[in-house]
């Protein structure tokens, strides 16, 4: 069985454990479970945005892409008409 990874410590700030004692208390759990869910969230929401940015970069080398994609744009400008 593997051993628990060492604990750690912050100093977290008035402001900091005022928001965690909030996630905390909204989602009935411990600090310490709302500090990992908090690390764990910003990690994943880190993880989508960097793959987003990637996905953008791709389409943006895709001469093809872009091309269509101002098509589009122009069309729907169009269609709105003036203003």
């Amino acid at each position: 069985m593997a051993s628990a990874p060492p604990p750690i410590s912050l100093r977290l700030g008035r402001d900091g454990l005022r928001e965690l004692d909030e996630i905390a208390r909204h989602r009935g759990i411990s600090r310490a479970e709302a500090a990992r869910q908090a690390i764990a969230e910003t990690a994943d929401r880190e993880a989508r945005h960097s793959g987003l940015a990637a996905e953008v970069r791709e389409l943006m080398a895709d001469e093809g892409y872009v091309r269509e994609a101002r098509e589009v744009a122009a069309l729907m400008e169009e269609m709105r008409g003036p203003r």
